[in-house]
């Protein structure tokens, strides 16, 4: 199902479209909540990818969530996905448009995940730390909780991670006492 090479060029395509169109800005934000709908309720991803419902019965769920809130260019589009039988395959598109939409604008994803809600001012100040030891400008900036890091965080950018997290120490900790390394030290 997940197929990176085709949800690119379909992505590459509709951007060609939006900007023919000139609506690019437009097109992203519609993939944006057609991402959010993707990421916040998996039963509609299911119902992308099931083979027992017919494409003409996906069409009308997803013209019922997406009339109004998307525009022409966009339902169009999605239109067609269904019609070639690619609608399994929409939320890696819509993932696809949105990071080549970035690329084109220069603008960095940058991912906080902690354990308990970090305020605005702390995200602003994480935001400055980042432009200065590197030359990006334009960062966007998504922030998810799990309680599961104790404290601490982790920082993910353009493939790198960070983790700062009293989990990631716990788990380090745990590894020095499992290879017993102190033992050979004493014979």
């Amino acid at each position: 199902m997940n197929n990176p090479r085709l949800a690119g060029r379909y992505a590459k395509s509709l951007i060609d479209l939006a900007a023919e169109l000139n609506q690019v800005d437009d097109v992203c934000t519609d993939m944006k909540f057609v991402q959010s709908i993707c990421k916040s309720n998996p039963d509609f991803v299911l119902v992308l990818r099931s083979p027992v419902i017919k494409p003409a019965t996906k069409e009308k769920i997803i013209e019922s969530i997406t009339t109004g809130r998307v525009n022409n260019t966009t339902a169009a589009f999605i239109r067609l996905l269904v019609r070639k039988g690619r609608e399994t395959n929409l939320p890696e598109i819509a993932n696809a448009y949105i990071d080549q939409f970035n690329v084109s604008r220069g603008i960095h994803q940058l991912k906080i995940t902690t354990a308990a809600p970090i305020s605005d001012e702390l995200k602003n100040e994480i935001i400055s730390k980042v432009k200065a030891s590197t030359s990006f400008q334009h960062i966007e900036v998504e922030t998810d909780i799990k309680e599961e890091l104790i404290g601490g965080y982790m920082l993910e950018m353009e493939g790198s991670l960070i983790d700062a997290s009293i989990l990631k120490d716990l788990k380090d900790i745990k590894k020095q006492f499992m290879d017993n390394q102190y033992i050979h030290k004493l014979r």
